[in-house]
C-alpha cells in the first residue's frame, strides 16, 4: 500500500515559471549552470546549486554554498517570484518530447514507505552525494527537488488523470530544450481524495531517478524525528516531494561508455581477446552501430564501428542483473580486459547518456578516448524485477528522458 498525499507548494508565479523551471542541478558542472544562469536572474539553479553565486572554484561542501541556497529561495519567496499555495493540493505533470508524453502526479511519498520497502530501490547511493543533498534540506528547510517514481500502471488512476488534465492547465511551457511542460493542480478534495485511496491500491513504488536526492529527504526527516521525539507522524518532514508515473509512460535511453586506453592491449590483441566472450562482425552500414536488441553492443575502434553479440555462456541468463547488458560488457570486457573494477571511481571510463547521441561517442573516441561501446537501453521492466528481488543495478544503467524541471514545486518541511 503506497501512501501519498497533497502538500503546499511554494511555486512561481505563472508569468515567471519558464525562466524559474530549471533541469536537475546533478546533470551538469558548476561551469555549465553558470554559464546557464547569466542571463537569467530567476533560474532555480541559484537555489540547487548556489555555488554559482559564489567565488568560483569553491568547495561544493562549503557551508557557503548552503547558506547561500536557502537566502536566494527566501529572496526568491520575499520577491514574490515564488509563491505559497494556500492549500494543499495534488497535482498533474506532463511533459511531451519528440512527440512522446509522460504523465505523473506530483505528490508527497512517506520516508516510512522508504524504509520499509515499499519505495524500492535499484541503486547505491555515493555517502557524499548523500550528504550534500542532506545538507541542503536541511538549510533550506525544504525539498527543491523532485524525486522521479514509477510504479506499474492503474486504469484507475489513469482514467482520474486524464479526466482533469481535460480542464485548463496552471503552466504551459516549452524549455529551451524543446520539452514541453505541462501542470495542472488538483484542488478537489474529492479527486484528491479519490487518487490517494487508489494509491492504496498499489503495491510499490519504484525510485526511476533521483535515489540520492530521496535518501537525503529520508536522512533529514530521520534527523528532525530525533530532534522531535514526540513527533506525531504528519509532520511535513515525514514525506517527501516526488513525480509518480505510470511504467508504461516511461522511456528509458542507452547509457554508453568510453574508455581512455586498452589497458597495454593493442587493437588486434583487444579484438582477439574479445573473441573469447562475443561474436564481432565489422559494421558495414552508414553511421553508428545502434544496438537493436538486448546483448548486442556497438564498439567504435580506430575508426570502425563494429557489432558485438554477446555467445551462449558468456553471463547468467536466470540472473536479472548479471544477464543486464551493463552487467555483460562489465564482467567480460570492462573488468578483465580492461583493468576497470570499479567504474564509479575509475577515471579511464566515462559514461555518455543517449540524449547525446552515437555521434558523440566518436567525438569523444576520436579527440580523447581510445575505445566505445553502445548499448541497448535497459527497460522498465528490468528495473522493477531487480528492484523486487532486493537486486542492486550496476551504475550509470539507466538514462531517463526528459529529465524533471526543478523549480515548479518546493515542499517545505
Amino acid at each position: 500500500m503506497a501512501i501519498i498525499r497533497p502538500f503546499e507548494a511554494i511555486r512561481p508565479v505563472p508569468d515567471l515559471a519558464a525562466k524559474v523551471a530549471a533541469l536537475p542541478y546533478d546533470v551538469m558542472d558548476s561551469d555549465e549552470a553558470r554559464e546557464m544562469v547569466k542571463d537569467n536572474p530567476y533560474s532555480f539553479l541559484h537555489v540547487d546549486k548556489a555555488e554559482i553565486d559564489l567565488e568560483p572554484g569553491i568547495d561544493l561542501y562549503d557551508p557557503q554554498v548552503y547558506d547561500k541556497a536557502r537566502e536566494n529561495l527566501e529572496q526568491m519567496i520575499a520577491k514574490g517570484i515564488l509563491q505559497a499555495e494556500p492549500r494543499a493540493n495534488l497535482y498533474i505533470y506532463r511533459q511531451i518530447m519528440n512527440g512522446r508524453s509522460q504523465t505523473g502526479i506530483v505528490a508527497c511519498a512517506s520516508i516510512d514507505d522508504y524504509l520499509y520497502n515499499i519505495i524500492k530501490k535499484h541503486e547505491l547511493t555515493r555517502k557524499d552525494k548523500e550528504q550534500d543533498r542532506t545538507r541542503h534540506v536541511d538549510h533550506c528547510n525544504a525539498q527543491t527537488g523532485p524525486i522521479f517514481l514509477t510504479y506499474r500502471a492503474q486504469a484507475e488512476i489513469n482514467q482520474l488523470v486524464y479526466a482533469w488534465t481535460q480542464k485548463p492547465p496552471l503552466y504551459d511551457i516549452v524549455s529551451e530544450d524543446g520539452v514541453a511542460h505541462i501542470i495542472w493542480s488538483i484542488d478537489d478534495d474529492q479527486t484528491i481524495q479519490a487518487l490517494v485511496n487508489q494509491f492504496r491500491q498499489v503495491d510499490y513504488l519504484y525510485i526511476a531517478d533521483g535515489h540520492h536526492r530521496c535518501a537525503s529527504a529520508v536522512n533529514v526527516g530521520q534527523l528532525r524525528r530525533q530532534q522531535n521525539p514526540g513527533f506525531a507522524g504528519d509532520e511535513e518532514y515525514n514525506y517527501f516531494l516526488a513525480v509518480i508515473f505510470p511504467d508504461e509512460d516511461l522511456h528509458i535511453m542507452d547509457y554508453n561508455r568510453v574508455v581512455k586506453d586498452l589497458n597495454g592491449l593493442t587493437s588486434q590483441e583487444f579484438l582477439k581477446q574479445l573473441e573469447e566472450k562475443f561474436a564481432i562482425s565489422p559494421h558495414t552500414g552508414s553511421g553508428p552501430y545502434k544496438p537493436e536488441q538486448t546483448h548486442s553492443f556497438g564498439m567504435y575502434l580506430d575508426g570502425q564501428w563494429y557489432r558485438l553479440q554477446a555467445l551462449p555462456g558468456s553471463f547468467n541468463e536466470k540472473d536479472p542483473v548479471a544477464s543486464l547488458d551493463v552487467s555483460i560488457l562489465q564482467e567480460n570486457v570492462l573488468a578483465p580486459l580492461l583493468d576497470i573494477k570499479d567504474p564509479r571511481t575509475d577515471k579511464r571510463i566515462d559514461f555518455v547518456g543517449g540524449i547525446r547521441g552515437l555521434k558523440e561517442l566518436e567525438r569523444r573516441v576520436n579527440s580523447d578516448m581510445k575505445v566505445a561501446f553502445s548499448m541497448y537501453p535497459t527497460s522498465i521492466q528490468e528495473l522493477m524485477s531487480i528492484a523486487d528481488a532486493g537486486q542492486i543495478m550496476p551504475p550509470k544503467s539507466t538514462w531517463f528522458e526528459p529529465k524533471l524541471r526543478s523549480g515548479f514545486f518546493i515542499h517545505r518541511i
